[in-house]
């Protein structure tokens, strides 16, 4: 983020979201790359998301109403794209290969390690915002299973001391510590 306008969600006074300054100039870029408004729909919400973390009912409207669209098509487009975060997420999210391949070579022991590591199942986000831990379908990485991708970078091979290298301090559900 590089500047204000990047940071400050801005507001109508019915409390309605507007797009930032910088998230206007990048879907205003992708515009000139499609013929049509409609087709920018999936690139303007993954640049919502960049600028706020997620992509909120206010943030879907807003985009829908500047590519002239419906909310409700657009949130198909969110929903089917299931790298687009419909609700807050941790600052790290942990995205889980739960495939047959992965399964098969023992991803529920690590799955297993990482929730007692950070005393969060799939869906959930620690107290301090810090992971969101999500499954996924397949990560294409199967003659290296089991899988993750963390800050976009595919971790193989895994094993709890693997996981224990790459997580900071335990992480407990409520604070308690």
């Amino acid at each position: 983020m590089s500047s204000a306008d990047d940071i400050i969600i801005r507001s109508t006074a019915e409390g309605k979201r507007e797009l930032t300054v910088a998230e206007r100039a990048e879907i205003d870029h992708e515009l000139t790359l499609y013929p049509d408004r409609r087709a920018v729909g999936l690139e303007a919400l993954k640049i919502v998301q960049k600028h706020q973390g997620w992509v909120s009912d206010e943030s879907l409207q807003a985009v829908a109403d500047y590519l002239g669209m419906s909310a409700h098509d657009l949130d198909g487009v969110a929903t089917f794209f299931n790298l687009l975060y419909r609700r807050p997420v941790g600052r790290k999210v942990i995205l889980f290969c739960n495939s047959v391949s992965c399964w098969i070579m023992g991803c529920d022991r690590i799955k297993e390690h990482i929730s007692t590591r950070l005393g969060i199942d799939f869906g959930e986000t620690t107290v301090d915002e810090e992971y969101t831990l999500l499954p996924v379908p397949c990560l294409g990485d199967c003659d290296h299973a089991p899988v993750m991708l963390m800050d976009g970078q595919q971790h193989r091979n895994l094993t709890p001391e693997l996981i224990d290298a790459m997580l900071d301090p335990p992480k407990v559900r409520g604070g308690d510590q």
